[in-house]
């Protein structure tokens, strides 16, 4: 994680994403700017949670870990996307895990002064409010495609919202932010059932599997697949 002294870059950010207005003026002298590199991670499950995270560039994953170790990735989020508000809200400590994918930009505010400056400041609330409310509806629309769709359609789904758009190509090696176990977990199937669903999109000529990424060869056809349903959204 590097603090970045730019503030170009910060306006850039906060007016792009209609963030100017949220914060208290008082607050805006303790806005900080974050870098994280590919696979860093931004927080950790268990840890105090001290800083409201808003996601304004990149990709992130967010997992849980279970007390035997084994992880669940939970999501993959893209701008606009807060880390931290159920924690800033109820006072616990960090739920999940989160991570860089892809390089990430986040705007960073420490939970004191918002809490001395922002908890009673209404575009504060109001935006706390949209965002966890989107979530629980994120969160419900995402177990009902779960339980009502094939994994062919969810797997399509998936790979629309984590590929790179510029490249159309994803990285499964074990190292990489997206290894097939955790698609896996995610999408509610077995890694053999997936590997199995993985051959026939290959076959189909719709991606092509290669050591240590998934490339989409047919956009078009994964999105008739996936009948519009996209993870992100």
């Amino acid at each position: 994680m590097k603090e970045i002294h730019n503030a170009e870059l910060m306006q850039h950010f906060l007016l792009s994403n209609q963030l100017q207005s949220v914060f208290h003026d008082d607050v805006l002298p303790y806005v900080v700017l974050y870098h994280f590199e590919q696979g860093e991670l931004v927080c950790t499950q268990g840890e105090p949670a001290e800083t409201l995270y808003i996601l304004v560039q990149g990709k992130i994953k967010i997992f849980t870990t279970s007390a035997e170790g084994k992880a669940l990735v939970l999501s993959f989020k893209t701008p606009l996307e807060v880390i931290g508000d159920i924690e800033y809200i109820q006072g616990n400590p960090l739920i999940n895990t989160v991570q860089a994918v892809s390089s990430v930009y986040m705007i960073g505010v420490p939970y004191r002064w918002l809490r001395k400056y922002g908890h009673d400041h209404a575009p504060m609330l109001q935006f706390l409010l949209r965002i966890v409310t989107r979530k629980f509806y994120i969160k419900s629309n995402f177990l009902s495609f779960n339980l009502l769709h094939p994994v062919e359609v969810r797997l399509a789904s998936y790979l629309l919202s984590v590929s790179d758009g510029e490249t159309d190509t994803l990285a499964t090696d074990y190292s990489a932010a997206f290894n097939l176990t955790d698609i896996a977990n995610l999408l509610g199937t077995s890694y053999r059932h997936l590997n199995r669903v993985i051959l026939k999109f290959s076959q189909e000529g719709l991606i092509e599997r290669h050591k240590g990424y998934i490339l989409i060869k047919d956009r078009n056809a994964l999105t008739h697949v996936a009948g519009g349903n996209i993870y992100e959204e």
